[in-house]
């Protein structure tokens, strides 16, 4: 199912970096770029170990009801520098029209400069279902039962 996102572009951003784009005919998220500032485009943003800051897209998005953005960390940025998310996924809701800022943490032990135009994480289109809720006496009873955190073994 195809379904388009309307994406507005910040009147400060650098319309030379990329929307969202799926690299390969089968992915599932479209990569995400970094549009820094002007005074930050020549030296990059550095995050720190352990720091956590908004990187800036420069854009704005329209998502169509009953649909969310979903922001993910791109596995090769955690993999070999610790940058992920710590929020992840980021839920960006269809009737949310600000800025789409991605919050990055620097998990690795050396700073990473966040470069202007770089691919910083990506974004997956999933179908919402908004349930309801009511409250009961009890729950069913079943074979798992309360068993949380591990629970269910590690083999």
């Amino acid at each position: 199912m195809a379904v388009m996102i309307e994406v507005l572009r910040e009147a400060w951003a650098d319309p030379l970096v990329p929307l969202p784009a799926y690299q390969t005919q089968g992915s599932a998220g479209a990569d995400i770029c970094a549009n820094l500032p002007v005074e930050m485009r020549m030296v990059g943003f550095v995050l720190q170990p352990m720091a956590r800051a908004i990187v800036p897209t420069g854009l704005r998005v329209a998502i169509p009801a009953g649909f969310e953005m979903q922001i993910r960390p791109r596995s090769g940025l955690a993999l070999k520098h610790g940058i992920t998310l710590p929020n992840t996924p980021g839920t960006i809701d269809s009737d949310y029209r600000g800025p789409l800022g991605v919050a990055l943490v620097n998990l690795g032990a050396a700073p990473y400069v966040v470069q202007h135009g770089d691919r910083i994480a990506q974004c997956v289109v999933a179908p919402v279902v908004q349930a309801g809720f009511a409250l009961v006496k009890a729950l069913d009873d079943t074979p798992r039962g309360a068993g949380g955190f591990g629970s269910t073994g590690t083999r």
